[in-house]
């Protein structure tokens, strides 16, 4: 077979990548290895800034996020017994929407079908080879058992961290920037109704945790724990006490539900570079992983191939490679601030196992910064409601 873009993976960065093209007149064949059902059934939060939402409105899957998808013009900040507002679209006339990274995907999915896109399902024993020649080579065996040589111009890597086209950049010719945390996310789904009308991120001396919705009926709920905690030895008696200790103050309570699922979730940061390596060029999780305090990972994603697709329509309506050759360095200023921001979110609001009584003082000295004073508030809006696409 012969395509002009074979794209690694069917999640926000590669479909998205998919539909952009498609836009500008140029074939792509997506290829991933997870069934379209396995895809659309992996319950994942997601947090969309107005560019993100924006775009999929201008590609027109913006529908349901905008119909189902809860708008949040601001943030409440928790700390010493008291809620403190964020106003987003006070400080930067601009807000976020609440709608899972699944339903996105359900939406992007049905999008590109009905449009004709070829997206190869279940596909299994990929490989790249070539990727430094003019013509790379993204082979597998296809879901009938068809094994498939698809010769690209360019491949894009948008399969997620654990997905090969990283490593089919030697070792050699990237740098690997890793860091992880101390501390994890004890995750739950909970049937209940909203405990606050915005997202709830909370500053106590017995760690961070962060209330959130799914549904007027189902609600998403996080607290720092061990990496290695067991979410099994926790029931829910034990689970709405420690969160509910952790937000405490004020009058402010949780509402309380049956739990339905619960897991642990580890936090790192990552940054592959360079993001390309010949006619392969990485997007999304597999060039890149935050901690998910900032919320910048399905953005992230998209920003990436934003930037990709402008480099593509480029390159093949004009031959000129500049843009391509500027791929990695533009999408990677945005990802160095997406990864500082995540991390000050996240080293601002977490307790560290092995930090002292300053650290702590020190946090709240940031809060009450950020809370007073309009320019650092400010700051945090800009960042978390995301800069320009």
């Amino acid at each position: 077979m012969r395509t002009r873009v074979g794209i690694v993976g069917a999640g926000p960065a590669g479909l998205v990548l998919s539909h952009l093209l498609a836009e500008r007149g140029i074939d792509s064949v997506v290829v991933e290895t997870r069934g379209r059902a396995a895809i659309e059934q992996t319950i994942r939060a997601g947090v969309l800034e107005q560019g993100t939402v924006e775009l999929l409105t201008a590609m027109g899957v913006g529908a349901r996020v905008l119909a189902e998808g809860a708008r949040h013009d601001g943030i409440e900040l928790r700390f010493g017994g008291r809620g403190h507002r964020v106003d987003f679209s006070g400080l930067t006339g601009r807000a976020v929407w609440l709608y899972p990274q699944h339903e996105v995907l359900k939406d992007l999915i049905a999008a590109r079908l009905a449009a004709g896109a070829d997206i190869r399902f279940e596909a299994s024993d990929v490989a790249l080879r070539g990727i430094t020649s003019d013509e790379p080579v993204l082979s597998f065996t296809d879901a009938d058992g068809t094994r498939v040589e698809l010769r690209c111009d360019v491949i894009a890597g948008c399969d997620g961290s654990s997905g090969v086209s990283r490593r089919s950049i030697p070792d050699g010719d990237r740098t690997d920037y890793f860091r992880a945390y101390p501390f994890g996310w004890f995750g739950i789904l909970a049937e209940a109704p909203p405990s606050s009308k915005e997202l709830v991120y909370a500053h106590s001396d017995r760690g961070f945790a962060l209330i959130s919705t799914r549904t007027p009926q189902v609600q998403r709920m996080y607290f720092q724990c061990d990496p290695d905690e067991r979410a099994d030895d926790w029931s829910d008696d034990r689970i709405w006490a420690e969160l509910n200790a952790r937000v405490a103050g004020d009058g402010f309570s949780l509402a309380e539900g049956r739990i339905f699922d619960r897991g642990v979730i580890p936090m790192r940061s990552y940054v592959c570079e360079p993001m390309r390596h010949g006619r392969l060029f990485l997007a999304g999780d597999a060039a890149h992983v935050v901690p998910p305090t900032g919320a910048k990972g399905l953005n992230l994603a998209v920003a990436d191939v934003v930037v990709l697709a402008r480099a593509l329509e480029e390159y093949f309506a004009t031959g000129s490679t500049g843009a391509l050759d500027a791929y990695g360095p533009t999408a990677a200023r945005r990802v160095w601030r997406a990864q500082h921001f995540s991390w000050w979110m996240t080293s601002m609001l977490h307790t560290d196992p092995a930090g002292s009584p300053f650290d702590v003082k020190r946090q709240l000295g940031e809060l009450e910064l950020i809370t007073s004073s309009t320019a650092a508030a400010t700051h945090l809006a800009e960042a978390y409601t995301g800069w320009p696409l």
